[in-house]
C-alpha cells in the first residue's frame, strides 16, 4: 500500500470509523489501512462501505465493512462484537458519522418583516422532529458508538478516539441552527471524554474541518449546472486560502493525533484544519 504522509505506524492496530461510506471518512479509512491498520467501516449505507473496503483490500490493506446504525446501541454493541471477533479488539475509533436535514434548515440567512406570512422556511417553520435527528445523528451518534467500543480500549496502552467537529462549532454558519449547535456539542463532548478517559489509556482529541466539498453539501455550494452558489462565494471571501480543501489534506491531522509518539501528551483538543477561516476577522 501508499506510505501514509508522516509515516505513522498502526500496524497491529485496529481502527473503527463510523460514517465510512461517505467522502470524508472513506479517505479516513483508506488512509488507517495504509499506515497499517485493520479497518472496520461502519456506515447506515452497507453497500457504499463496502465499496471502500474491496478499494483498500485492492491496495493490499485489511477491512471489513459492517453495516450499522450508529443510532441504535443494540446495533452498535452487536457490530463491537463482530469487530472484536473477526478484526481483534478496538485501538482506535473515529467518529465520523453525521450531518444536516433540510428540515433543520432555513431558506434565508436573516428573518425579515413578512417572511412569517411568506413561502419561505424561517427560524419559525423549523421541524422540531428534524432539529432532533441532527442533533441525535452527531451527538448521540457519536456517543453511542463510544459507548460500544470505549469498553473494548480501557485500560489498553495506545488507544485512541478522534471525533469530528466542524468550523461551525467556532461560530454558527447561518441558516443550520441544529448542524452548528450539534457540533459545538461535539467539542464540548471531546473535552469531556478527554478528562473522563484520561486515568485509562484513552487520549480524546478532534478534527474541524474548514470547507471541503462533498455529496452532503453540494446542494448548499453549487446550482444544479454546477456553478457556484453565493454562499461559495461567501465561504471563499472568509477562507483566506481561497479554495475548498481537499479530503487528502486532513491526513496530516488525523495521522498526526493517532500518532502515540508525536501526540501522546494531546487530549481534549479540537483541531482546526481550515485554510485559515477560524483566523479571519474578515477586514
Amino acid at each position: 500500500m501508499k506510505q501514509n504522509v508522516l509515516n505513522t505506524d498502526l500496524s497491529g492496530k485496529v481502527a473503527v470509523v463510523t460514517g465510512a461510506g461517505g467522502v470524508l471518512c472513506s479517505a479516513f479509512a483508506e488512509v488507517l489501512a495504509r499506515a497499517g491498520a485493520r479497518v472496520a467501516l461502519l456506515d447506515l449505507n452497507g453497500e457504499a462501505a463496502e465499496r471502500c473496503a474491496e478499494r483498500i483490500t485492492a491496495e493490499g490493506g485489511i477491512a471489513r465493512a459492517y453495516p450499522c446504525n450508529v443510532l441504535k446501541k443494540e446495533d452498535c454493541t452487536a457490530v463491537a462484537q463482530a469487530v472484536r471477533r473477526e478484526l481483534g479488539a478496538c485501538d482506535i475509533l473515529i467518529n465520523g458519522a453525521g450531518g444536516n436535514s433540510p428540515r433543520a434548515t432555513t431558506d434565508k440567512e436573516y428573518f425579515e418583516q413578512g417572511d412569517l406570512d411568506a413561502e419561505t422556511k424561517s427560524f419559525f417553520d423549523l421541524d422540531a422532529e428534524g432539529v432532533g435527528f441532527v442533533f441525535d445523528l452527531n451527538f448521540l451518534g457519536t456517543l453511542i458508538p463510544t459507548q460500544a467500543f470505549a469498553t473494548q480500549m480501557v485500560g489498553r496502552a495506545g488507544c485512541s478516539i478522534l471525533n469530528i467537529s466542524s468550523m461551525n462549532a467556532y461560530t454558527p454558519l447561518t441558516k443550520i441552527p441544529a448542524y452548528s449547535g450539534a457540533k459545538a456539542a461535539i467539542s464540548n463532548f471531546t473535552q469531556w471524554l478527554a478528562v473522563h478517559f484520561s486515568r485509562v489509556g484513552i487520549r480524546v482529541n478532534a478534527i474541524a474541518p474548514g470547507f471541503f466539498s462533498t455529496k452532503q453539501n453540494a446542494a448548499l455550494l453549487f446550482a444544479p449546472d454546477g456553478t457556484p452558489t453565493a454562499r461559495t462565494g461567501k465561504i471563499l471571501a472568509a477562507t483566506p486560502m481561497g479554495r475548498f480543501g481537499e479530503p487528502t489534506e486532513l491526513e496530516g491531522a488525523l495521522l498526526f493525533l493517532l500518532n502515540d509518539r508525536a501526540a501522546s501528551f494531546i487530549t481534549g483538543v479540537v483541531l482546526p484544519v481550515d485554510g485559515g477561516f477560524s483566523a479571519y476577522s474578515g477586514v
